[in-house]
């Protein structure tokens, strides 16, 4: 069973383990690239919602992770294929979900879902395959708490540092790991930059010990609004000119580092597909984007700090700032794109550039 925190129903099949579980629930309406998607800490404390009717029809393959393991709460789709037809995979999804203690749900109509979930809205849901009556699942789901104002990083972030490329490289780049995905370090290190990954909670004196040229703050999970300890080290970083690149929940801690306000919004962004312009080049791109919050088009508009960069052509939201006079610029989609198309890969460069000095 799915029940919503408003009371809608669905009824299906149970996939993975056995067991009840709580998130947000929100949906993906990427094509491809589930294994991906299900590793991506920013997802962490979420029932996701696969769009795309087929889910584990290619398998499961060792490398295609973005974490240590599955960061969602649960999976809701429509078709579960457990047999697959790639050859490089390791195992099936199934094998795949048992192991890393996964609970989903299977054969829902999850087009009548997600047009529920657009219109009302995000909202905290439960599966369940425990022989539980509604009721009971109604008090559980009661009592977890909203996303807004939730901090989830501290709970994806490293919890030991750790290093990244070759130390031999042009660059030295400190991560800010705020549930940073995997290939947002390949595209630094294939770039000649040796990495130096921090747990969320480090000071800005603590990792200017490594000397590094520039500072990338990462992607994770929940509120930004709820953490004002890094919002505290990225205002550090920018004061102290350090060339910066914020992707996502990096670029919101960015914003409020700058004043910026950021809201959650009413189901967020979660594709492969969003057209994003370029204000600076007037080029368009398209993008991969998770995301359930956003930084306020207002505050950006009166503040005379901070200069607008990219913005979504769907909704006018922002996707892109810099910081006036500073080496300090961000964006709220995923330049790296495991998956997703490789339009916005320049950013990296642009980011080495800046770490010229």
């Amino acid at each position: 069973m799915l029940l919503l925190a408003d009371g809608t129903i669905f009824k299906g099949t149970s996939i993975g383990k056995t067991g009840t579980n709580f998130g947000e629930i929100c949906f993906n309406t990427g094509m491809t690239g589930y294994q991906e998607v299900f590793t991506d800490p920013s997802y962490f404390g979420q029932i996701l919602v696969e769009t795309n009717v087929h889910i584990g029809n290619y398998g499961i393959h060792d490398e295609e992770v973005e974490s240590d393991g599955i960061k969602i709460a649960g999976l809701v789709c429509k078709s579960f294929n457990v047999p697959y037809s790639r050859k490089q995979s390791t195992q099936t999804i199934q094998e795949y979900f048992v192991l890393n203690n996964l609970i989903g749900i299977a054969d829902i109509d999850t087009r009548a879902l997600v047009r529920h979930i657009r219109s009302q809205g995000a909202m905290n849901a439960v599966i369940s395959s425990d022989d539980k009556t509604i009721e009971e699942l109604k008090a559980e789901l009661a009592a977890i708490p909203s996303m807004q104002g939730l901090e989830l990083s501290s709970k994806v972030s490293t919890k030991e540092t750790y290093f990244v490329g070759n130390d031999a490289a042009s660059k030295r780049v400190a991560v800010l790991d705020l549930g940073v995905k995997k290939n947002i370090l390949r595209n630094l290190a294939d770039r000649d930059c040796y990495l130096s990954v921090f747990n969320s909670n480090t000071s800005f004196e603590e990792m200017m010990k490594f000397k590094p040229d520039g500072f990338m703050i990462s992607n994770g999970p929940g509120d930004p609004s709820a953490m004002p300890y890094a919002v505290k080290t990225v205002q550090q970083i920018v004061e102290a000119g350090v060339p910066l690149f914020g992707i996502c929940l990096g670029h919101q801690i960015l914003s409020e580092s700058q004043g910026l306000k950021t809201f959650k919004m009413h189901n967020g962004h979660r594709g492969l597909n969003h057209p994003v312009k370029n204000i600076i080049t007037g080029q368009c791109e398209i993008t991969s984007q998770n995301h359930g919050f956003a930084v306020s088009n207002e505050d950006v508009d009166k503040n005379d700090k901070v200069e607008l960069t990219h913005i979504n052509l769907n909704d006018n939201t922002v996707e892109g700032i810099r910081v006036k006079d500073k080496k300090a610029f961000s964006v709220q989609y995923h330049p790296e794109a495991a998956p997703g198309p490789h339009d916005s890969r320049y950013l990296f460069d642009d980011f080495i550039k800046s770490m010229n000095y």
